[in-house]
């Protein structure tokens, strides 16, 4: 455990580290470095000035730390897109929601969304990527980012202060405990990934039941009547790849009854969306299932697996189905 002492001395430096590391995806505690290292700060310091000086280096390293790994991940959604989103995503322990959810703060907010992403846990990681991919300017993205990291290292900071000599009298007792206080919150921190991905597995092989593959549908697609292809995808998702599976309509999940009331729960439904596992469309499908539609499957694998297929996609269309999806305004042209 870092002593009052080697904060003192290293703090701006284990705070710089474990920002950068964690911007960059790796699993460090740094929400508790921040509020030892204020808590360290308020019983060290010798007066207010010195106090509030040393609290300004402190944000000062992680604005710097924060900024400099989101940069790489910023870059890569600028070059890559989509690949890097569902790369960023496999590195979240909720990775089925994180791209869905994020997108939908981004099509509210835009680029404002980084003052608030490092409170919410597993938006920052794919927000900044979205940001490069959705061509935020470079100026506004470290606008914003840096008033986003200064805003929450600062809150960590004054919380390790407010509470600075409790926190002291916790780790005094964690060190004196030693090796078997290290060693319960290891085993805490297994059983808690262990359960998140036992979560994933279990429904990842639940909705694999009850989906449709890409070459099951081009063969529907063939025949009469045809089936009715949903697309789910969010708007900002649509402006990475503005290209659908031909005869797609584009709809928005939440207005579930008229979409029943305008295509009857009689007609062949499919539904594919961009979320890893097709969690969107599996859920969508669900829905329309209670809804009482008899025939409501997500499409396995979603536009991509459709290429990947070697099967034509369509340019998106001008109109969007308004009554539908909500979206009244026009989407692409090309």
């Amino acid at each position: 455990m870092l002593s009052n002492e080697l904060i003192a001395r290293y703090g701006v430096l284990v705070v710089f580290l474990n920002v950068l590391g964690s911007s960059l995806g790796l699993p460090l505690p740094v929400i508790p470095t921040l509020i030892k290292v204020g808590a360290g700060i308020a019983l060290n310091a010798h007066g207010a000035s010195p106090m509030l000086l040393h609290f300004a280096t402190i944000v000062g390293a992680a604005v710097a730390g924060g900024v400099l790994g989101d940069l790489v991940w910023f870059q890569g959604g600028k070059r890559y897109g989509e690949s890097t989103l569902h790369m960023v995503c496999k590195l979240s322990l909720s990775r089925e929601t994180c791209v869905r959810k994020t997108e939908c703060f981004f099509g509210r907010w835009g680029v404002r969304v980084l003052i608030v992403a490092r409170f919410l846990p597993g938006l920052s990681l794919v927000a900044v990527p979205l940001c490069g991919a959705m061509a935020v300017r470079l100026r506004s993205f470290i606008l914003y980012d840096c008033a986003g990291v200064a805003l929450w290292a600062s809150a960590g900071s004054t919380v390790g202060a407010l509470f600075a000599s409790q926190i002291d009298g916790v780790f005094a007792l964690i060190s004196h405990f030693g090796w078997d206080t290290l060693l319960v919150i290891g085993i805490a921190l297994v059983l808690y990934v262990a359960y998140r991905y036992g979560r994933r597995v279990l429904l990842a092989n639940a909705l694999e039941k009850a989906r449709i593959s890409v070459d099951e549908l081009h063969a529907l697609l063939a025949n009469k009547p045809r089936p009715i292809v949903f697309d789910i995808r969010s708007a900002e998702r649509r402006m990475l790849d503005p290209f659908v599976i031909p005869g797609a309509v584009l709809v928005d999940e939440r207005r579930l009854q008229q979409i029943v009331e305008n295509y009857g729960a009689n007609r062949t439904l499919v539904i594919y969306c961009s979320c890893p596992n097709d969690v969107s469309a599996a859920w969508m499908a669900k829905r329309l299932r209670r809804a009482g539609v008899k025939l409501a499957l997500p499409l396995s694998g979603g536009i991509g697996a459709w290429r990947d297929a070697g099967f034509d996609v369509d340019p998106m269309a001008v109109e969007s189905d308004a009554a539908i999806s909500g979206e009244g305004e026009k989407l692409f042209a090309h």
